[in-house]
């Protein structure tokens, strides 16, 4: 049986087809998508983990010195592997919130699988999590068909997290078919994710059409203008029909992490001076929320850089503010910032003002923000998303007829004002911003598997 395969940076779904018809398939309970998180008691706790609760074993050498490394700490650490103490999606970012200082928290992973330079038990590490996150999927999957998946089409960005082009989107690709294999998967596409969203989208067309695809997900934004319509339908050789492809890694998580820095950073000290007149520096508050960069993230939360920001407390001009950054260190708090973001960016789609709360040690800071503050927060990222989309029609050579949008953070009316900037004379339509993806990936694992 084959599915369509969502492994997205922000949530996960999975979906089939029944007779032509797109049925999505339900993760938890009734909910058809799953957040992109895990969290356990330890980082070691995962590897041992999969192979003591799923059977999984490891898929080469480096991964074997990885389980026995972590077998040997947990043991040291007088840790028994239980099934129900490793915890995905909604769980698991419900008890990172709740206890941030005692738990192991790992959100978007995918956002780190092309970064090169890697040594071979970090990037076993991340196949760990991803296998994790497949295996604890397909599980809640079969279990709802009453069947085993054995055929999954996995949705990719045109381009993954990573700075060495091609090489990044290698490593990556190579960590989820890896992944996928050891979870139970027998046979692995992949299909990029702006032409799978722009599948379902086409069977809705009556007629021909050029259509560019806007994919703005968590981590990336892809462009994809493609030939669609009745002529191409179900058909599986049409590369002739992707005329123009771009995509970076600009995504909703950037522009959570942008409002964060502009908006919530200067109650920490971001632009502010030290007695002798030198600005802080500015990587302590923009590491500590750099959620989608795992070496930023391993600074910040260094020992010794919890030693450097003590003295930039001492020699402040705002000690307060800086004080405020060591409880960010001490009680692992940038996550809980983004979030309290991401909630500001989701209530200003509707409204005219949103208070966020930031609860830093026993204070609680009241900002209150507009869709004007946004709008000026995210100014660098939405203007990289303008470029794409004026790249992929220098590309491509051709006006669309209609803009397909979809992702969930098109859903901003800034980034769809900013879309309308650059083609303002086209139709911008969309459809299931979380689905139009795993509904694409379905059509084409059903068209690929019948080959």
């Amino acid at each position: 049986m084959a599915i369509g395969f969502d492994f997205g940076t922000s949530n996960c779904s999975v979906a089939q087809i029944i007779n032509n018809q797109v049925h999505a398939i339900p993760l938890t309970q009734d909910e058809l998508y799953i957040p992109s998180t895990i969290c356990a008691p330890s980082r070691e706790y995962i590897s041992e983990y999969i192979y003591r609760c799923f059977n999984i074993s490891p898929s080469d050498i480096a991964g074997e010195n990885l389980l026995r490394r972590a077998i040997s700490v947990n043991k040291d650490d007088g840790l028994e592997i239980h099934p129900d103490e490793v915890f995905f999606g909604q769980e698991a970012l419900d008890l990172y919130l709740d206890d941030p200082k005692h738990v192991y928290y790992v959100k978007s992973p995918k956002s780190f699988l092309g970064i090169i330079g890697l040594k071979e038990t970090q990037l076993a590490f991340f196949e760990d999590l991803v296998c994790a996150m497949m295996a604890n999927i397909k599980q809640k999957a079969e279990n709802h068909l009453k069947t085993e998946i054995t055929e999954t089409v996995i949705g990719r960005p045109v381009n993954f997290h990573g700075r060495k082009g091609e090489e990044s989107n290698r490593q990556a690709l190579n960590i989820l078919r890896k992944a996928a294999s050891r979870a139970g998967f027998k046979q692995i596409e992949f299909q990029f994710e702006p032409v799978a969203a722009g599948l379902d989208f086409e069977a809705t067309l009556t007629t021909d059409k050029h259509v560019l695809v806007v994919d703005i997900g968590g981590g990336t934004t892809d462009c994809s203008m493609i030939q669609m319509g009745p002529r191409w339908h179900g058909k599986f050789e049409r590369s002739d029909t992707l005329l123009g492809h771009t995509g970076r890694r600009t995504g909703g998580n950037d522009l959570d992490i942008f409002i964060t820095f502009r908006k919530f950073m200067p109650e920490f000290g971001f632009g502010s001076q030290q007695l002798s007149g030198l600005p802080v520096p500015i990587p302590q508050f923009w590491n500590c929320i750099a959620i989608n960069d795992v070496e930023a993230q391993r600074q910040f939360y260094t020992a010794e850089n919890l030693r450097q920001i003590k003295q930039l407390y001492k020699n402040a001009e705002h000690p307060e503010k800086l004080n405020r950054l060591i409880h960010v260190h001490q009680e692992t708090l940038g996550h809980g910032l983004v979030r309290e973001a991401e909630k500001a960016k989701i209530a200003l789609a509707g409204k005219n003002t949103h208070s966020a709360t930031l609860n830093i040690g026993d204070e609680s800071l009241i900002i209150p923000l507009t869709p004007e503050a946004i709008t000026t927060a995210i100014e660098e990222p939405v203007n990289k998303i303008k470029r794409l989309i004026k790249e992929v029609l220098t590309q491509s050579g051709v006006k669309p007829d209609v803009i397909y949008v979809t992702g969930g953070s098109a859903r901003s009316p800034i980034l769809r004002e900013a879309i309308k900037s650059v083609l303002p004379e086209t139709e911008i339509v969309s459809g299931n911003y979380f689905g139009s993806v795993t509904a694409g990936l379905a059509r084409w694992a059903d068209i690929s598997f019948r080959q």
